[in-house]
């Protein structure tokens, strides 16, 4: 097997990288030697991922933005500075999102709706649309989908339904930037031991259920979703693909 390039060098524009998957994705991509553009809603928890990918890799320099994606004035405006400040961007990582509740469908309310919508998938869609004309042949793009945007799960239909419409969004987009030498990929991690997990929030003994219902007998931990990330941007033949991270569920 050809060993995978180095990101050494590499500018990555990350969202939500504040906590969870994003806040692990940062500090290995740091390790790999790359420079960092990192967003999330909350300007304190993505300046301390800074701070630990900083660590990890002290000669690089990581910028830090408070965004929200389902702002499109925000996010060009942060596409634009950061373009300004590093001349270009090699990859994208749109991790921003809000996890579910369970809720049935009657019961959701407008607003719970127009906000997953709004940041799962229309964050990801403006987040992408600002970046394309400033990748170039050898860029690639990784979205963040879910187990529940590949075998949707009932009392979740907003999510189920932004957490797919990412896979086709990704899915069109590597047939049309493939032949530009772009790539767009998707991860779609199963339940994740991180502090916006429903399991999480609702305590160990969830955390525990979860669990069993997983061939591995566990949940996910955040840093096993990174290493999948960091090798999709260095696999340079994966283009419109879907790569389900879940321990082995039904």
């Amino acid at each position: 097997m050809t060993t995978p390039k180095s990101l050494s060098g590499k500018i990555i524009l990350i969202t939500g990288a504040g906590n969870g998957i994003g806040q692990a994705t940062s500090i290995k991509l740091a390790a790999e030697g790359a420079s960092l553009a990192l967003s999330d809603t909350d300007l304190a928890s993505v300046t301390k991922t800074a701070a630990q990918c900083k660590i990890e890799h002290p000669g690089q320099f990581h910028s830090v933005e408070r965004v929200d994606v389902s702002d499109v004035t925000s996010v060009n405006a942060w596409v634009k500075s950061t373009t300004a400040r590093y001349g270009r961007l090699d990859h994208i990582f749109n991790c921003a999102g809000i996890n579910p509740i369970q809720i049935p469908t009657v019961d959701t309310t407008d607003d719970y709706a127009h906000r997953l919508i709004s940041v799962n998938l229309q964050g990801t869609f403006n987040v992408c649309r600002a970046c394309i004309p400033h990748l170039s042949a050898g860029s690639s793009v990784v979205n963040v989908s879910s187990i529940v945007g590949t075998q949707p799960r009932a009392g979740m239909a907003i999510y189920a339904a932004t957490k797919a419409g990412i896979i086709g969004l990704s899915k069109s987009m590597a047939l049309e930037l493939g032949p530009k030498g772009i790539r767009v990929n998707v991860v779609a991690p199963g339940e994740i031991h991180t502090s916006t997990n429903v399991s999480v929030v609702s305590g160990e003994e969830t955390v525990q259920q979860a669990g069993k219902k997983v061939a591995l007998g566990r949940l996910g931990q955040p840093g096993e979703i990174s290493d999948v990330v960091v090798w999709m941007f260095q696999s340079s033949y994966m283009n419109g693909s879907v790569v389900e991270i879940n321990g082995g569920v039904e």
